[in-house]
């Protein structure tokens, strides 16, 4: 699987991530000839770094990453089950929880790290049939007409193809390039993810922490390790990474009250810019967006990931359908279908989280007390817990 000397394609899917790989590897057995143009050198993306980011996979997504042949690439002991989740806010001793005992399962998911999903995605990709890949390249000019869709790329090559996917960020150049505006919240917020080791046991709880001024969760990892993830004003950001990894421990172990006890960070942090993307369309002619492309989550429900390889699957079979009976792969009314359901799928939630992030960092008086007030209202209300558990597990 090398560069194309084809410029003429089925498909052609700019953005090597995990949304990009998985639709490759969904297509796997259609005949069609598909090609996968990554911005990034072949060696980044056959053997991505660690980069900080554990993901929340539902039981959705693991099967979905099984059916793939993408899980059982991954080292088992490198995936930790996530058996409950606690939301708490300020200084108030109260807990909204979700999972546990009483909910009919041992998981509300899984954590998995970030680049190990990525290579494992790549090694299924490896050598697929009708599949070839084009790295290092940008994307400098992207058409469509009701014929065909058209790429241009730096090195001067011009690709073609029946139909295009834009799997490349939230803040998708193919998206901009096809016409398709996007809601975009810059949050003027940044997000650190840094691996601790601790004294405490975190018995496979995750907890979202609402303080004032800042935003804490820890995921729990196998063993005495957890994932900090920390939100901060850019500034105070800039300012905290400065920090030696000594101070930095002692500033989470702060942060988080001793809760776990003494933080030590055993990787290196890395910093993102905090931002939630929507886009206006996931379909225009002869074209589809997926992952975050379409749709790029806040962190805070841990639901992006999984959005992208849901969007994936639905958009994989209704081409694979459409191959099967001889149609048009990016016949409107195809496209219009995969819209519909993807936007059916995902909207709520990215409306409701949005909601949240808005209400739990806002720090005026009236908002701290209906904040504490609406976490207490939903514990009281099982079957609101309930549904939230199942969607937060996402079983098929």
């Amino acid at each position: 699987m090398t560069d194309t000397a084809n410029p003429h394609h089925d498909v052609i899917i700019i953005g090597g991530g995990p949304a990009g790989l998985a639709l490759a590897r969904s297509l796997a057995g259609t005949s069609l000839d598909i090609v996968v143009v990554e911005r990034q050198s072949l060696e980044s993306l056959a053997d991505p770094a660690f980069d900080g980011r554990e993901i929340a996979l539902t039981h959705r997504s693991a099967g979905i990453m099984q059916a793939l042949g993408a899980w059982d690439r991954i080292d088992p002991a490198e995936i930790a089950p996530l058996r409950k989740a606690v939301v708490l806010n300020g200084s108030s001793p109260f807990a909204l929880s979700f999972g546990g005992e009483g909910e009919g399962q041992d998981r509300l998911g899984h954590l998995v790290p970030n680049h190990l999903i990525r290579r494992s995605l790549y090694q299924c990709v490896e050598g697929q049939e009708g599949l070839s890949l084009i790295t290092g390249q940008a994307v400098t000019d992207v058409r469509t007409d009701r014929g065909q869709a058209q790429v241009r790329l730096a090195d001067g090559r011009c690709l073609t193809a029946r139909l295009l996917i834009g799997a490349d960020s939230r803040f998708s150049e193919v998206r901009g390039r096809l016409g398709i505006g996007a809601e975009i919240n810059r949050l003027g917020r940044s997000m650190m993810v840094c691996r601790v080791e601790h004294d405490g046991d975190h018995g496979g709880v995750a907890t979202e922490w609402f303080e004032h001024g800042h935003t804490m969760a820890m995921l729990p990892l196998n063993g005495q390790l957890s994932s900090a993830v920390l939100t901060l004003p850019t500034a105070a950001m800039d300012q905290l990474m400065r920090l030696s990894p000594a101070a930095l421990g002692q500033e989470l172990t702060r942060l988080y009250r001793e809760r776990l006890g003494v933080m030590h960070p055993v990787s290196a942090p890395h910093v993102y810019p905090l931002a939630t993307t929507y886009s206006n369309h996931f379909a225009t002619t002869r074209a589809a967006l997926i992952g975050d492309a379409a749709v790029g989550m806040h962190p805070v429900t841990a639901h992006g990931f999984n959005f992208g390889l849901q969007g994936q699957e639905t958009l994989a079979g209704l081409i694979r359908e459409a191959v099967e009976k001889g149609r048009d792969i990016a016949a409107p009314l195809l496209l219009r279908r995969y819209e519909m359901q993807h936007r059916l799928a995902t909207r709520p939630l990215y409306t409701a989280t949005n909601l949240i992030v808005g209400l739990y960092t806002d720090e005026r008086l009236p908002q701290r007390l209906v904040r504490h007030a609406a976490l207490r209202a939903a514990a009281g209300l099982p079957l609101i817990r309930q549904g939230v558990t199942r969607l937060l597990m996402q079983h098929r």
